[in-house]
């Protein structure tokens, strides 16, 4: 039985940086973190649902590649690519997981979202304004800040259900 190992190195964000190295070192601690998370789980205790909702580990490894693409391949971007899982069309798409995706498999392209992002963003420049189709006028500045927050919020999900698993907390 094959379990989880994270792609991605979880490095402290710098102590003393200019803000786009800052915004950038918060958000790639984040990524990292979320996928620090699954390890040792198998594709099987990843997708258990432990909770009401749809919610799974798995699963928000598969909201927060939606999550990257629609903020920075979208709104920074204005890129014209459908959305993953699809969004906005399919309610919980991300959560879903029924079409036959391995942890592994939605693991690199959430590795692959990350990168993208971060390849968008070093083509910007933070006071730069973009619309978000609900929201309205936001500057790339205010991005950046708000998925720090969404990775906070959301890996403090995966902590909870990893908790319920199998009894493992982050130290």
């Amino acid at each position: 039985m094959d379990t989880f190992k994270s792609p991605l190195a979880r490095l402290d964000p710098p102590l003393v940086a200019g803000e786009r190295e800052a915004l950038v070192g918060w958000l790639d601690y984040y990524r990292a973190e979320l996928l620090v998370t699954l390890e040792g789980l198998t594709d099987e205790q990843a997708a258990r649902r432990v909770v009401p909702s749809p919610n799974t580990l798995h699963g928000l490894v598969r909201h927060l590649t939606k999550v990257e693409f629609v903020w920075f391949a979208t709104v920074i971007s204005g890129l014209d690519e459908p959305a993953p899982f699809g969004f906005p069309d399919r309610k919980d798409g991300d959560f879903l997981l029924d079409d036959g995706a391995t942890l592994a498999e939605d693991v690199a392209r959430y590795v692959a979202a990350c990168r993208r992002s971060n390849e968008i963003f070093a083509e910007v420049e933070l006071d730069e304004v973009r619309t978000h189709r609900r929201i309205g006028e936001v500057d790339v500045r205010w991005i950046m800040i708000h998925m720090i927050r969404e990775y906070a919020h959301h890996n403090g999900h995966a902590d909870i259900l990893r908790e319920l698993i199998d009894g493992t907390t982050q130290s």
